[in-house]
């Protein structure tokens, strides 16, 4: 073992169990807060070959949700002319269960409605459909109110009476939609562990939801990534083919996979994605990747307009960051989070809707919930609701004021100390010699992946290097190559994309640097090198 990577898994605490996951160590799905109850009705359906209708959400997370539990179903025995899928409409219907399932509903003679990544405050929906004698079964990872809708079952970790102990908690909606299918194998309806082949669409899923990637999630997403490797859907094939993945990992998924299945439900209708992941073959996926590529495209132009116009204009020197304006509905969210990154606050981004309405989406860090914080401002808005770190929220213009005045003061009432320190890199080794930076390193940092929260990629320090060469790299000549030299005389390649203007003044024979690295794998006409990406320099 590489002495660096030893040092590594000392500091952070890591064995063999997390190095290599055992698919046994998965825990009970039946520990889940009424997966028994919903285990029992869906046996009742496939047996009465009833019409069951899956509810899911317009992002990765609901759609690879809502394409688990359908072919989980279908896994189980259900034939899929009795399965249909609906997705919310981001712009007609919002988050959540709209009115439009009951018309669904009764046009399919629907008895039986399970929910992916959703559900769990839609009281009054639930209550109607069980008006019509639908019954329903919610699956979901978002928090919860004090009381639950009275559905069959509700499937959701972070119910308030749950007793968490192994991170279930953490799982992202096709987590729980994947739990259903391992209680379905439990219970004898899935063979041969064929549910194993959904762990593509769980990683792609949990990653793009931002969830821990620990406990059970390590397990689901280290599965996950050999699933995906080895994928038998073609609509992914063909996605990651348009989009230049090269190296499938955890990147990949966040940068090149996820905003391309994502700009379907920002900026036009979630089905497109969904038909591209339930895709039987390339002919049909061909035209909808297209189509992903050029709403991505459009979701980039429209994020940057919206972000260039708030940034030019200032923002309020708030606790929590709230504009508003005239931008995409779609990318509110994306924008939001960008603020959080430059100013280092809580944000909300609304948009004016007809008639005064405002519509948004709120991104968080640290120890803010927004969840709560919409709680505590619930006066003030029309509804909302989400996770800590994200959620969306809606406002009706002649309280804007009392919405802001709302956020701001709960978030005071806190009294949150150093929450800057949430931000920044943090390196976790300090490294004085290059002689162990090698390949084989780089092959064993592999088994650490996915990377994600809880999971971070390794960020290494460089100490005592001197810098040989400094040169300006692109064709707008904002890119950094460094090359540094170790006390022993080794040398490490060093490079940095759109870097800061002040890296560029760096002189070698005056100044002392400590760069935070990661390391990355460099080829050149068939040659393998290991090279490092600058995460930050320390100046000395």
């Amino acid at each position: 073992m590489n002495k660096i990577f030893a040092q590594l898994l000392e500091k952070r605490h890591l064995d063999s169990e997390f190095l290599h996951p055992d698919y046994k160590n998965l825990t009970d799905p039946y520990e889940l807060p009424d997966c028994k109850k919903a285990i029992t009705r869906i046996k009742k359906a496939l047996k009465n070959h009833e019409n069951v209708l899956i509810y899911g959400d317009y992002d990765v997370d609901g759609i690879t949700a809502s394409t688990v539990m359908e072919q989980a179903l279908i896994l189980a025995g259900a034939k899929p002319e009795n399965l249909h899928i609906m997705l919310p409409d981001r712009f007609a219907d919002g988050y959540g269960m709209s009115p439009k399932l009951i018309e669904v509903a009764k046009k399919y003679q629907i008895t039986l409605v399970i929910t992916v990544d959703c559900g769990s405050s839609n009281h009054e929906i639930i209550a109607e459909l069980n008006h019509l004698g639908i019954d329903t079964i919610v699956t979901d990872h978002h928090e919860t109110k004090d009381t639950l809708p009275e559905a069959i079952a509700i499937v959701n970790p972070k119910r308030r009476d749950f007793k968490d102990q192994h991170g279930l908690r953490d799982l992202a909606g096709v987590g729980v939609a994947f739990k259903i299918a391992e209680a379905l194998k439990k219970a004898g309806l899935i063979e041969n562990e064929q549910e194993k082949w959904l762990l593509d669409l769980v990683l792609l899923g949990t990653i793009c939801d931002n969830m821990l990637l620990t406990h059970e999630n390590r397990i689901l997403s280290y599965f996950g990534l050999k699933v995906l490797t080895k994928t038998r859907r073609p609509g992914l094939k063909s996605l990651m083919q348009k989009a230049g993945v090269k190296n499938l990992n955890a990147d990949a998924i966040g940068f090149q996979i996820g905003p391309r299945l994502n700009a379907a439900g920002r900026l036009d209708t979630a089905d497109l994605s969904l038909n591209l992941l339930r895709a039987k073959d390339v002919i049909t996926a061909a035209p909808l990747v297209e189509k992903l590529e050029t709403l991505n495209q459009k979701r980039k132009t429209e994020q940057l307009f919206a972000t260039k116009e708030i940034k030019k204009r200032g923002v309020k020197d708030d606790p929590v960051i709230i504009e508003t304006g005239h931008w995409h509905e779609g990318i509110l969210g994306i924008v939001a989070g960008h603020l959080v990154e430059d100013y280092h606050k809580p944000a909300f981004v609304l948009t004016e809707l007809d008639n005064n309405i405002f519509k948004g989406s709120g991104r968080s860090f640290g120890d803010f919930n927004l969840a709560k914080a919409l709680d505590y401002a619930k006066d003030s808005i029309i509804n909302g609701g989400g996770h800590a770190g994200a959620a969306g929220v809606k406002v009706d213009g002649k309280n804007l004021y009392q919405f802001r005045e709302k956020i701001n003061h709960y978030y005071t009432s806190l009294h949150l100390k150093d929450q800057t320190s949430y931000f920044g890199s943090h390196a976790d080794l300090d490294l004085e010699d290059f002689s162990d930076l090698d390949l084989d390193l780089l092959e064993q940092l592999k088994l650490l992946e996915p990377f994600g929260p809880g999971n971070e990629e390794p960020i290494f320090r460089l100490r005592n290097v001197t810098i040989k060469n400094l040169v300006r790299m692109g064709a707008e000549r904002n890119h950094l190559r460094l090359d540094l030299e170790d006390r022993n005389g080794k040398f490490l390649k060093l490079v940095a994309f759109y870097v800061p203007e002040k890296w560029f003044t760096l002189d070698p024979e005056l100044d002392r640097i400590e760069p935070l690295i990661k390391l990355t794998e460099n080829e050149f006409n068939g040659v393998k090198s290991l090279e490092a990406r600058i995460i930050d320099i320390n100046m000395l």
